[in-house]
């Protein structure tokens, strides 16, 4: 597991061209070697699964990172990933501005990466995707940064039945108000060594004898590395994207809920039935489980699994992609059947089937 993770982290850092004042370790990726940029960036919500990375690439293309956070005790798998003192956690919690405006004090980009599947208490979808995301912009404003970059997703929709794509929308017009340059990225489903995606269907395949198909499994899905998306928005501060535009992240393959399903239970050597699920059978379900803690499936969640999650034929047509920002995303053969290792029955000993 640490293996596929360090080989994951890898992926997602910059391409291995010697830069000059970099020195390069034992695995091919550089460090920066006494040349950090006197830039500071801000990374709202950056102890999280996509902020590590994000975090991760600012640290290897020199910049100093200060990394706002409720829990900065908890964020020290962080400062590693740079040299020391290039890496800094500190206490924000965009549901109170105040905090919010002083970790972006003195920053040249701000990036905000702050978002939930499931409300939590006062962890709620508007707190956090609309309010939260207003507060981060005009805090960026307010202190002079020159680049703000929001973390969207695809499927941020105002008219969408699914309060999460909603607030996700509001989210991007209120940033866009506040911050007029501002970019947002908006990426399909995240995967990676800490994803809840591919990790979590393959927790269950581990303990169940079924797996569900909801809504026949139809759903199309365009699963994105989360090392890439990081590189997008490394790109968007260095200005390698148009400000004032939403940008659409995909992988290079479509794959259907099914299909999903199947390369997990090829990849876990796991054999499962495959039971499909209705739409309206899983949205009863989810009335029930969205009550348990960890939320393992909401009505809000099968609501979203009613509408394809993939780049638009709009986005592609305008370069609004990883095209248009010259990044090449690696696959879902590539990254994700290392570390759906430890899923096996007997683990990493445990030869994948053909």
């Amino acid at each position: 597991m640490i293996l596929a993770r360090r080989k994951a982290w890898l992926k997602a850092g910059p391409d291995p061209v010697k830069p000059a004042g970099k020195v390069f370790d034992l695995y091919g990726a550089y460090t920066v070697a006494n040349s950090t940029s006197e830039k500071l960036v801000t990374v709202i919500g950056g102890s999280g699964f996509a902020g590590r990375h994000i975090v991760r690439a600012l640290a290897n293309r020199g910049y100093r990172i200060r990394v706002a956070c409720r829990r900065p005790d908890l964020a020290g798998h962080l400062q590693p990933l740079g040299n020391v003192g290039q890496i800094q956690p500190v206490q924000a919690n965009v549901r109170y501005p105040a905090s919010v405006n002083a970790v972006c004090q003195g920053s040249d980009a701000v990036v905000n990466c702050v978002g939930v599947l499931a409300d939590s208490g006062r962890q709620t979808f508007t707190a956090l995707h609309a309010n939260g995301a207003e507060v981060c912009a005009r805090a960026a404003r307010d202190a002079g940064a020159s680049a703000f970059v929001q973390l969207s997703a695809i499927g941020a929709d105002e008219d969408s039945d699914a309060e999460y794509a909603r607030t996700k929308a509001e989210g991007e017009e209120r940033v866009s108000q506040a911050f007029p340059n501002a970019v947002i990225l908006r990426p399909s489903v995240l995967f990676g060594p800490e994803d809840e995606f591919f990790n979590r269907f393959a927790a269950m395949a581990r303990c169940s004898m079924a797996l569900p198909l909801i809504g026949g499994g139809e759903t199309k899905f365009q699963p994105v590395f989360v090392g890439d998306v990081a590189k997008a928005v490394v790109a968007a501060i260095e200005g390698r994207a148009a400000g004032g535009l939403v940008y659409e992240l995909g992988g290079p393959e479509i794959l259907t809920f099914r299909q999903v399903l199947e390369f997990v239970l090829k990849h876990t050597n796991r054999k499962r039935l495959l039971v499909p699920l209705p739409f309206p059978v899983a949205k009863f379900m989810g009335m029930f489980l969205q009550l348990v803690p960890g939320s393992p499936l909401t009505v809000d969640q099968v609501r979203l699994l009613q509408s394809d999650n993939v780049v638009s034929d709009a986005a592609n047509a305008d370069g609004r992609d990883f095209a248009g920002l010259g990044i090449t995303p690696e696959s879902v053969d590539v990254i994700v059947p290392e570390y759906l290792e430890r899923f096996r029955p007997y683990g990493q000993f445990d030869k994948a089937r053909a």
